[in-house]
């Protein structure tokens, strides 16, 4: 490979939550392991992977320059964003109008619901769900109905219509938040999916709000299909999200974008967005961006999910082959596992807090599934050199199942 996925990365005391927030009072109440083991970073959703060169050279070039006072967006910015999006998700038609500046993929949302929906109203999620959406849409006010998400014969999470339609009807809604791939499941939707999904929305007229920050992260054999590509309808009542920082690591930069093709819609978007007076772009997120969607960011991403991939097939296989009781539904995109403990802590008579606590103890860093309303679930990270995905999971093996 052209790029460096194997080393161990040193990220101690350099301002990364993963690593320097166990055992501290930062307000994650997460203790570090026992002595005689390493912490392995797998809880936070960031990787142990140095990014993509082009973005530090980007930032250090105009770094150089000693003035950093007030700017506008270049055109580079938006021309990089309207080719990447045309590359890798074959997006046609979008325009520099149709972009806007977030400074987070959930600031975003709250924006659209704001323009969407009213204080106390009700939004359709799809449980497992994002932590994010949890705390952000209950802050602001809004109301969450859930629809679960199913399990086929062959283990993928899937969509349940019948019920999404049901909850819709019954709960007055007329705004969901949909995520693309879906985090913490790993689903990447397939077109058909896709546009049921839409046509739901669509014949009940409900606002959607895709996440798709995800999007880049696909492992081997599967394709990302914007939502708002499925259908002429979709393009006008979706407002899609999406960023470079999980990506290519950059979440401690700030930046995202939304897509929005309706002028209504976008016009009203962007108003909620400026209220705050702080959704403003960072000169050094913006080259950070342009260094992201070079052509060394295309080429990196690719041998990226090469790599996730290998780790995926490791981690799940080695779970399926070692650990009894334990089941996960192999994700199709995301660096995220999702595993359910359920028939595991109840053939051993342990509690979810107990298994989780036993995995810190020996510097397996994961994290508690039951804040993605996964009653008895662990949330692994894989992005890290394969090497400490095998080191985490030996241990799992010698010292926790």
């Amino acid at each position: 490979m052209k790029y460096d996925f194997t080393s161990v990365m040193d990220r101690h005391d350099k301002d990364a939550i993963a690593v320097d927030a166990p055992g501290t009072s930062g307000g994650f109440g997460i203790q570090a392991p026992k002595a005689g083991f390493d912490l392995i970073p797998m809880w936070v959703a960031d990787m142990n992977f140095p990014t993509v060169p082009t973005i530090p050279e980007m930032m250090i070039e105009r770094a150089k320059h000693p003035a950093y006072g007030y700017f506008q967006a270049r055109k580079e910015y938006y021309d990089a964003i309207i080719r990447w999006q045309e590359r890798r998700n074959g997006v046609t038609g979008l325009s520099t109008e149709h972009i806007g500046y977030e400074n987070g993929v959930l600031g975003g949302v709250i924006s659209a619901l704001n323009v969407f929906c009213s204080k106390g109203d009700n939004v359709l999620l799809h449980s497992p769900t994002y932590i994010g959406f949890t705390n952000s849409l209950e802050n602001n006010g809004y109301h969450i109905i859930h629809s679960p998400l199913v399990k086929d014969n062959k283990n993928a999470w899937r969509m349940d219509f019948a019920d999404m339609e049901k909850k819709i009807v019954e709960n007055n809604i007329h705004a969901a938040v949909f995520c693309s791939p879906h985090n913490p499941c790993g689903r990447v939707w397939e077109q058909w999916e896709l546009e049921q999904a839409m046509e739901l929305y669509k014949k009940h007229d409900v606002f959607v709000i895709s996440d798709e920050i995800w999007s880049d992260i696909l492992l081997s054999g599967h394709k990302h299909i914007p939502t708002q590509s499925v259908s002429e309808d979709a393009r006008n009542r979706t407002v899609a999200l999406y960023a470079p920082s999980k990506t290519f690591n950059l979440a401690g930069l700030v930046g995202s974008y939304h897509i929005i093709y309706n002028s209504w819609i976008r016009e009203r978007v962007e108003k909620e967005s400026s209220l705050s007076h702080y959704n403003s772009m960072n000169v050094l997120s913006m080259y950070a961006l342009i260094g992201a969607y070079k052509p060394e960011g295309y080429e990196w991403v690719d041998e990226l999910c090469q790599v996730l991939t290998e780790n995926v097939k490791y981690a799940c296989d080695f779970i399926d082959t070692h650990f009894d009781g334990v089941e996960v539904s192999c994700p199709q995109g995301t660096y995220m596992l999702f595993l359910d403990c359920t028939a595991w802590c109840e053939k051993y008579g342990k509690l979810i807090d107990e298994l989780l606590k036993s995995g810190w103890d020996v510097g397996v860093a994961w994290q508690d599934g039951r804040a993605f309303h996964g009653p008895c679930h662990i949330r692994i990270n894989l992005a890290l050199p394969l090497s400490r995905v095998q080191e985490a999971f030996d241990r799992l093996e010698k010292y926790v199942f």
